[in-house]
């Protein structure tokens, strides 16, 4: 109970922050930063939402009907733009992988020249 009791007060702890600072990032985003640090620094134990983050996780597929439900009720928006989300799709999709996979070689070369020095 104390898990869910810690996730809900980061998510509204993160919400009220996001509305405090005019919704620039969104509340479930700083929460989720919150609660990170304070499981980093200590002040959260992981114990303490292991359970509660165990339980959402494994029915997390639950979460997602919502959103077709949504994506059905919007069809006609979607059918009407289908070229333009596509593209937007791959172009994000081909940017991020190159963006990640340049980073990740960077991140790989640099932990390489690291190991030859020490």
């Amino acid at each position: 109970m104390i898990g869910i009791f810690y996730l809900l007060l980061f998510y509204f702890l993160g919400e009220l922050a996001g509305r405090l600072t005019g919704g620039m990032i969104p509340g479930s985003v700083i929460g989720m930063v919150l609660l990170f640090a304070s499981l980093y620094t200590g002040i959260v134990r992981k114990e303490d939402v292991a359970g509660a983050a165990r339980f959402i996780l494994d029915h997390i597929l639950l979460f997602f009907i919502p959103v077709c439900v949504g994506l059905m009720t919007a069809w006609p928006l979607i059918s009407a733009h289908w070229a333009a989300i596509l593209v937007s799709c791959l172009i994000s999709t081909l940017l991020i992988l190159t963006v990640v996979g340049h980073l990740q070689q960077w991140l790989e070369k640099r932990d390489r020249k690291r190991a030859k020095t020490e």
